[in-house]
């Protein structure tokens, strides 16, 4: 069941909501053309962003419904990873929106394998001291969604290895927020590295940041250290 403190509206509302995310992620340079996706919660399972489909060509009707059983409405087709979409909403009831990109800087960290460690204070935005990277896993199989769950353990972002990005918000607006403010600190993380080694702050300096963060928000609410 989806929180009780979060606002649901209709499911057209949503579906439209959804596009609109679609959207700005395009228009913020995080995905290109049929790259990535998108779900949110609703009252009987979620809705999510049709496989293969650009974004130019999308529309509040051709989002897709599906139960938390993986079954899809009829004569549509989910985007290829509702599985952890589904895998997500199901096992973090505090989280009812994801989104997938193929943003450029994270996705070329995940490339490398990389973690993005606490190089910077803002890490903190994705629940923890880092932003961990999956293993490689192929797109669109279980075998991903159950490292991506794992890389997600207290965490409200992650790499995927050779892949791209999964960020999670209580809403379409926080997922969506998260997702860029990772796409910058992996910017940042890049430009660092070609200087040398980045200062990592340590972990007392990281409780101090979650303790400033306190009452700015939902998205700084520390999940870990």
């Amino acid at each position: 069941m989806f929180n009780t403190d979060t606002e649901f509206h209709t499911g057209a509302d949503l579906a439209v909501a959804l596009l609109q995310t679609a959207q700005q992620l395009q228009q913020a340079g995080l995905n290109k053309g049929t790259s990535g996706n998108v779900s949110v919660r609703n009252a009987t399972g979620f809705l999510i962003t049709p496989s293969g489909v650009p974004v130019d060509a999308l529309s509040a009707t051709t989002m897709v419904q599906m139960g938390l059983d993986g079954i899809a409405e009829t004569d549509k087709k989910p985007s290829s990873e509702w599985r952890f979409h589904r895998d997500i909403l199901q096992q973090r009831p505090e989280v009812n929106a994801v989104v997938h990109t193929h943003s450029m800087f994270a996705t070329t960290l995940a490339c490398s394998h990389r973690e993005i460690p606490a190089f910077h204070y803002m890490i903190a935005v994705a629940g923890g001291a880092n932003i961990r990277c999956a293993p490689y896993a192929l797109f669109g199989s279980q075998a991903l969604s159950d490292a991506a769950i794992e890389a997600l353990k207290a965490r409200k972002a992650c790499l995927l290895a050779n892949h791209g990005v999964i960020a999670l918000g209580k809403d379409l607006a926080e997922a969506l927020s998260i997702a860029i403010e990772v796409e910058n600190l992996a910017e940042q993380y890049w430009r660092a590295l070609q200087l040398g080694t980045p200062y990592i702050l340590s972990e007392v300096e990281m409780q101090a940041v979650f303790a400033q963060f306190k009452g700015y928000g939902s998205w700084a609410d520390p999940l870990e250290i």
